[in-house]
């Protein structure tokens, strides 16, 4: 009987965690996303081109320029958005002007 009652496999785990654990974790959740979504939002400019998208703008940007080449990109980007365009080439914010 003592063995019995020392076994750890004889208790349920699951009545260990009380009922309002579920409830207390969503809350928790929405305010996390909530302040992810906060910290990676990032004002939009008045200027045309790729958004920043929690910094996947800026990696499909730079890859576009290294996969294009500088004269090709700089021809899409200024098809897409016009002759004033906001782009990003190394993680730097640069402006490619051309008429």
């Amino acid at each position: 009987m003592v063995l019995e009652t020392l076994n750890p496999m004889h208790y349920n785990i699951s009545s260990l965690v009380p009922d309002t654990m579920p409830v207390a974790t969503v809350p928790i959740l929405i305010l996390m996303c909530f302040l992810f979504l906060i910290w990676n939002h990032e004002e939009t400019s008045s200027i045309p081109g790729p958004g920043y998208c929690m910094g996947i703008g800026p990696l499909l940007s730079h890859g576009r320029f290294l996969w294009m080449g500088v004269g090709n990109a700089c021809n899409y980007y200024n098809r897409t958005y016009g002759e004033f365009v906001r782009v990003w080439i190394s993680g730097e914010e640069t402006f490619i002007i051309s008429k």
